[in-house]
């Protein structure tokens, strides 16, 4: 079902045909205005001309690398990057982000988990544009400083605990579920695949921001799913 609110526009960049058609179809069913290229240097035009909102770009084009692309957009332009390609080593993953990606999904993919993708990385664009400040009850964070008070009082936060934060604000009263937070939190990261780090950080953050540890006034235990930042009862 389309979204008529949406009026964000997306480029997806890929030689393969068929993905591109696939991906575009979706995307328009979700309400994206949907621009497409089969090759490096139509994609840096359109880029160039368009601007769109978020770019899906493929590593492996037939003219232009996908690293030399981003590498060029991100010369001249912040637009969010999704690179998109075959490779899954760990040293792929690194080259992609050091060169601006914003994310990586390795194909084949499933598409709820591109959408999901995107839908986080439009979230997190919409909070920064519309206020710094987000207050709720006795809780105050601040996005630009990355500081965060309760009741008043300056609370020290983790990097860790700070992005776990930052990811529940940007999803008021939906439940994450644990593997959606992991993959958020530490993407790239094989140390928390098997481990309990999502429910051990939240514990860690919980104890610092909830008035009560033993009844939760903010992050919401979610039965056999995981968590949910709770805005109203």
């Amino acid at each position: 079902m389309a979204t008529a609110k949406n009026n964000y526009t997306i480029l997806v960049v890929d030689d393969d045909k068929d993905i591109v058609q696939t991906v575009k179809g979706n995307l328009e069913l979700d309400g994206y205005q949907v621009l497409t290229a089969f090759d490096g240097r139509t994609g840096l035009h359109i880029a160039k001309t368009s601007r769109p909102d978020l770019i899906i770009l493929d590593l492996n084009l037939p003219d232009i690398d996908g690293i030399k692309a981003c590498q060029i957009i991100r010369r001249e332009f912040d637009f969010p990057i999704i690179m998109l390609t075959a490779r899954d080593g760990i040293s792929d993953k690194v080259l992609g982000l050091e060169c601006g990606a914003d994310d990586y999904i390795v194909k084949p993919f499933n598409f709820l988990e591109l959408s999901a993708r995107i839908k986080s990385i439009f979230k997190r664009v919409e909070r920064s544009l519309v206020n710094d400040q987000y207050d709720l009850k006795a809780l105050s964070v601040n996005f630009k400083s990355r500081t965060v008070s309760v009741q008043g009082k300056s609370v020290k936060l983790t990097k860790t605990e700070f992005e776990l934060l930052e990811l529940f604000v940007s999803y008021p009263d939906e439940a994450l579920s644990r593997e959606f937070i992991q993959e958020q939190i530490w993407r790239d990261s094989q140390l928390y695949q098997t481990s309990r780090a999502v429910d051990v950080h939240v514990q860690r953050l919980r104890k610092k921001i909830e008035p009560e540890l033993e009844n939760p006034e903010y992050i919401i235990t979610v039965a056999g799913i995981g968590y949910k930042f709770q805005t109203q009862k």
